[in-house]
């Protein structure tokens, strides 16, 4: 992304972020009886956790403008009310029409009264074959998401990035990539595409708009801002001196004029 891009950024922003309804329920910080955490590390790996960092921080940011979208990262999910078995911990999710805050220790769908619209897990040894297969369906069936994808990040196993729905019947149906490898995401109207980076070897899922105008890092954003700030003193900079010889030219004038009478 350029400076231009940055610039017209929120104008797309607002341009993009999708339609939808308030939810029935109320936001809900916990409820006594379901428990909140488990012996399980946040993240399987460092590859695991990175991905996730950045991606969470993007999609957080992106839809920071809303109030009603809240942003779940590897917290509970309780998906039947009074069955504490029932719960799933997905590594990112985004659910519409809820209130960004107060955050949640686990959310409740029932007591919400909504269902994530998305659901990102990356994949680790311990869970891959769980979330290629089982997961598909509870999320999408049982839980009533909209969209589910997978992701496997460790540059050192091979590239997966897999995604499934709902359609109109109901039934599931997996998303087809475009000729690049993207899946589009209608829940969130963005498309996702990964990236490897070397430095860390991490194979990054990134969000990217309709237009294909990518959503920035933290630490990208950071970089053409002060980009932008030096592009600025450099004009002002310039402009001051272009005011000076101005100065200059106009006082030389006068003294030749004076002279000349």
């Amino acid at each position: 992304m350029d400076i231009r891009n940055l610039n017209d950024f929120a104008f797309k922003q607002k341009k993009y972020i999708p339609v939808f309804p308030k939810a029935s329920g109320t936001p809900t910080v916990y409820i006594e009886g379901y428990p909140f955490e488990d012996d399980e590390p946040m993240a399987a790996t460092g590859f695991h956790g990175l991905q996730i960092n950045i991606f969470s921080d993007q999609i957080s940011r992106y839809f920071a403008i809303d109030e009603h979208i809240h942003i779940g990262v590897d917290n509970f999910v309780y998906y039947r009310e009074g069955d504490i078995t029932k719960f799933v911990a997905p590594d990112v999710y985004v659910v519409f029409g809820v209130d960004k805050y107060p955050l949640r220790r686990s959310f409740y769908t029932w007591s919400e009264g909504a269902v994530p619209g998305a659901v990102f897990e990356f994949l680790s040894d311990s869970t891959a074959n769980q979330d290629r297969h089982e997961k598909v369906r509870v999320y999408l069936i049982d839980m009533g998401v909209q969209e589910y994808f997978i992701h496997q990040p460790e540059m050192a196993k091979p590239a997966e990035f897999c995604g499934w729905r709902r359609d109109a019947s109901g039934d599931i149906v997996e998303i087809v990539p475009d000729a690049r490898g993207g899946l589009f995401s209608e829940a969130l109207n963005l498309w996702l595409r990964w990236e490897e980076d070397e430095t860390t070897h991490v194979r990054l899922l990134r969000p990217y708009l309709p237009d294909g105008t990518p959503i920035t890092t933290s630490m990208e954003e950071e970089h053409l801002r002060k980009q932008e700030q030096a592009l600025r003193e450099a004009a002002e900079a310039r402009t001051a001196e272009l005011e000076v010889e101005l100065a200059r030219l106009r006082a030389q004038i006068a003294n030749t004029q004076n002279e000349s009478r």
